[in-house]
């Protein structure tokens, strides 16, 4: 009965690492969309189709985590984790959806710059989730938890003057509307890269 209990190998290691990938995947996506504004219908729809395969591997991760009895780190921890990288992927869905709901017909410079410092911070995000996997070795993970931290407040900076230009640039009230939203999705999922960080530097700290 016991060993029933125990958690297999690495499980909900390969649950993160499942779960990153797939945010990368969709940040690249938005990045790429951003940067060459073509094909929005069907590449809108390539994101989204990566975005229930990311929650398909959430749900699958919570399912493990309610079954098994003994995990690699506090429950709780685990359970905010996964809740936050999946934010991620969803914010940046939904900023795609926006722009084929919206009828956006061009991209902006700073949607596009947003998206490149989501793939970074994602990608970061990666590397530091794969890195628990040594978490009595916290120096590695620590720095990369500083560099997500970094990232997001140069998104914060990029949308403040991204806003500042739009609110300049003449467009009408409805694009301005429409623009600044897609734009806070952005960078709210910058700022979800954060939360991950700061999880993660929670863990670190009581573990190391």
């Amino acid at each position: 009965m016991l060993e029933k209990l125990m958690p297999k190998s690495d499980e909900f290691f390969d649950d993160f690492d499942a779960q990153c990938a797939r945010t990368v995947e969709g940040a690249k996506l938005l990045h790429e969309l951003l940067a060459d504004y073509r094909d929005v219908p069907t590449r809108v729809q390539a994101l989204k189709d990566v975005e229930h395969k990311g929650d398909d591997v959430t749900h699958a991760a919570f399912n493990r985590l309610h079954q098994q009895f003994i995990t690699p780190f506090d429950r709780g921890q685990i359970h905010t984790l996964l809740s936050r990288i999946d934010d991620v992927l969803d914010l940046t869905n939904a900023a795609a959806a926006r722009l084929l709901y919206y009828e956006i017909e061009t991209s902006r410079p700073d949607a596009t710059e947003l998206a490149r410092l989501l793939v970074l911070s994602t990608q970061k995000v990666q590397e530091v989730v794969a890195a628990l996997r040594l978490i009595k070795k916290p120096e590695q993970i620590l720095a990369g938890c500083k560099e997500i931290k970094r990232l997001e407040t140069q998104a914060d900076e990029v949308l403040r003057a991204g806003m500042g230009r739009l609110f300049k640039s003449g467009v009408d009230t409805l694009t301005i509307i429409k623009w600044k939203e897609i734009l806070d999705l952005i960078e709210t999922a910058t700022d979800k890269c954060q939360g991950v960080a700061n999880v993660i530097e929670g863990v670190v700290l009581e573990h190391s």
